[in-house]
């Protein structure tokens, strides 16, 4: 269970939903590319993403163009944010 108290639980929670059915979305993308820290937290992840970076800013891309970059660092930050409180919260 994800507490929604965490910063960007919302992102991480959906990217763990959208991998236990192998999707391909911004969030699973996302929580591929963090899930060596978030299996170190708990959360267990028997599915990831090869290349998932690449993906991601592939995905971003086709729906932002020339806004993917910043929206990319966005989203990995918030996913930074998650792991350092959820770390605190053990």
């Amino acid at each position: 269970m994800i507490s929604a108290a965490l910063p960007g639980a919302e992102l991480v929670e959906r990217g763990l939903e959208d991998l236990a059915t192998r999707g391909e979305t911004v969030e699973s993308l996302l929580v591929s590319i963090a899930a060596s820290r978030l299996r170190t937290l708990g959360y267990s992840m028997p599915f990831v993403f090869d290349e998932p970076e690449m993906r991601l800013y592939r995905l971003l891309s086709g729906e932002l163009g020339d806004g993917a970059h910043a929206r990319y660092n966005s989203l990995i930050r918030r996913v930074v944010s998650f792991q350092r409180a959820a770390a605190c919260a053990r």
